[in-house]
């Protein structure tokens, strides 16, 4: 009887674990049929032996006015792009107001991920295997004797496999420690920056056709359509790089608030500074209005229209004013120290604009008491990542860039400022023999669920400051359509250390609920109420009419599915493991650039210099 309780547990998957092993089986069988006829399609067109693939590149080529190589798998790549886009966001909703899968096939928006994912791999072949009797670029790596293929297709084909890699990585994970509800769970990280940073290997990609173009006779002008798509790739850049500040948009962020300042700063010094030193005057502007209408089309899809938790985001549009004013200066002529200032701008001035955005529409302003260790974090962060930003603006414009060293070792620091920003963000406190009284007051039900009001006294009194970045209630998982599965309620302080709601609280049903208080580094929480889950094991935290709970890390309440028995070493491995993956993408992407930039020919700064100095 036992043995047969543990075959059919086995079978079914473990609620807060992996998925069932028949739905592994179908998702792998699926898998290995649609990567078995790509292959056959790839080796048909290498041997000729159809020709459908290559008219289709030749029609693409045509109307996008680039190699076939390049049409093609960007039209596939904006596709799959936007579809992921789409499918991320929705899942991320999906969970905040459902809790976690009933299985991997069982979440819609699952399958917009993995079609996205698998199509910006496809296009990165696709890439790599249509060129058949020319040297695709002057930086093609060579394949097979006859065979070469463009930089940026490979760099794509390794991000999309990159960010693959996560589905079946973060079911494993989920099998040894549980599932990790946050968009920060380390697996979660892989999908996530094999998607963005791809944005950067399609305008490698574009880059190699504008230059192999640029060498045949009765070349046409770019249209207003290619200009388009030029911005939206950068639009692309800035979207991919925000994709980490997901949890802060949708007003349930689990780590501390300096940390969206600097993840702002370091998206907005990317891909604002490329785009001005490509595309010319304007561009930043333009790249920030364009990513804010793609936002917008699929926050509009997913909230009001899906009845799903609703996401705000950054506008960006204070940064992309700094980019410009700092560009009409004469440091645009010195593309590197041009992304430093600007960088420096958006850390200060550009922040500052985009604070008053945060403090209209988001959940959790920005409170007086952030900003000094907010800027500490932000503002080194900012500087490098413009710097970047020029370095992928001079590749794209074909400018020679510094020598090895100073490109490498301007990466290599943004990699360590943006680590060390991130270990001090992790970082919090847990506020030890603390309490909070809680009496709850009877409100009428909705839709047959009971709600109530709070009264809140905290022992100490004093166990937060005067100026706290929130004191909060959060209840999420409620179920969708139900209220959108999340209840959100910042407290009003009516005297020191005592706090009373503002609205009525659901506390049954499957709600997670509980008092939120983030002030500097302490990071606590206390539960109001817990539905119980048998799927891993936990007991119903009742609401009671009164009680007296202590302060607890707030990560074993809002992640509550995850295994607390498996050793911190390791959980340590696991995510070494996964940095280690991290790094060789950034490594490939900078190999990518510098490669692409080694291959100009001497002499070419100057005709892409004017455009970029427009």
């Amino acid at each position: 009887m036992e043995l047969s309780l543990q075959a059919e547990v086995l079978a079914q998957g473990s609620e807060g674990g992996g998925a069932a092993i028949s739905e592994i089986i179908t998702l792998s069988a699926a898998g290995a049929v649609i990567a078995v006829i790509l292959l056959w399609i790839g080796w048909m067109h290498r041997t000729r032996k159809i020709t459908w693939l290559a008219r289709l590149g030749d029609w693409s080529g045509r109307r996008f006015k680039r190699p076939p190589w390049v049409a093609l798998p960007i039209g596939l790549f904006i596709s799959s792009i936007i579809c992921a886009l789409f499918g991320f966001i929705w899942d991320v909703s999906l969970h905040i107001g459902n809790g976690r899968d009933d299985g991997a096939l069982a979440n819609p928006a699952h399958y917009f991920i993995l079609i996205g994912l698998f199509g910006i791999f496809v296009a990165g072949c696709t890439a790599m295997v249509l060129p058949l009797d020319e040297k695709p670029g002057v930086a093609a790596v060579r394949i097979t004797d006859d065979w070469y293929a463009p930089v940026g297709g490979i760099v794509m084909a390794g991000c999309g496999v990159y960010a693959l890699l996560g589905f079946p990585l973060d079911d494993i994970w989920h099998r040894i420690f549980g599932q990790d509800v946050t968009l920060w769970g380390p697996t979660h990280l892989m999908m996530i920056g094999g998607a963005g940073f791809s944005t950067l290997a399609a305008l490698y990609l574009e880059y190699e056709g504008r230059k192999a173009r640029t060498g045949t006779e009765d070349v046409p002008r770019d249209g207003l359509g290619l200009k388009f798509v030029q911005y939206l790739a950068f639009a692309g850049v800035l979207i991919g790089a925000s994709v980490y500040q997901i949890e802060f948009d949708f007003g349930v962020p689990q780590f501390r608030q300096v940390f969206q300042p600097m993840l702002i700063a370091a998206a907005a010094g990317l891909a604002l500074v490329a785009a001005r030193i490509f595309m010319g005057r304007g561009a930043a502007l333009i790249a920030a209005l364009i990513a804010i209408g793609l936002r917008g089309i699929v926050a509009l899809a997913v909230g009001p229209v899906l009845d799903a938790p609703i996401n705000w985001f950054p506008l960006y549009l204070g940064a992309a004013v700094v980019v410009e004013l700092v560009a009409l200066t004469p440091l645009i002529r010195k593309p590197i120290l041009f992304g430093l200032v600007a960088g420096l701008g958006i850390g200060t001035v550009g922040l500052y604009l985009e604070s008053l955005w945060i403090g209209a529409v988001y959940a959790f302003p920005w409170p007086t008491s952030i900003w000094p260790e907010g800027l500490a974090m932000a503002v080194p962060v900012a500087i490098l990542t413009g710097g970047c930003g020029a370095l992928v603006g001079m590749v794209l414009t074909g400018q020679r860039l510094p020598s090895r060293g100073i490109s490498i070792g301007l990466v290599v620091l943004t990699v360590l400022a943006i680590g060390g920003a991130a270990a001090n963000g992790l970082r919090y406190d847990v506020p030890q023999n603390a309490s909070a009284s809680v009496t709850l007051t009877e409100a009428p039900p909705v839709n047959g669920e009971r709600f109530v009001t709070a009264d809140v006294r905290f022992t100490p009194p004093d166990v937060i400051s005067e100026d706290p970045n929130w004191v909060s209630v959060l209840g999420w998982q409620g179920g969708l359509p139900n209220d959108r599965g999340m209840f959100l309620d910042h407290l009003d302080e009516v005297g020191p250390g005592h706090f009373r709601s503002t609205e009525p609280m659901p506390v049954s049903g499957t709600w997670k609920t509980l008092l939120r208080v983030h002030d500097g580094s302490t990071l606590t929480a206390v539960p109001i109420y817990l539905h119980g889950d048998p799927g891993i094991g936990a007991e119903e935290v009742p609401a009671e009419a009164q009680f007296t709970r202590p302060f607890v890390s707030e990560i074993t309440i809002l992640q509550r599915e995850r295994s607390p028995d498996i050793p911190q070493a390791l959980w340590l491995i696991g995510c070494l493991v996964v940095l280690v993956c991290s790094l060789a993408m950034i490594a490939g992407i900078t190999w990518g650039g510098g490669r692409i930039n080694n291959s100009e020919p001497s002499g070419s700064e100057a005709e892409f210099q004017p455009s970029a100095q427009s």
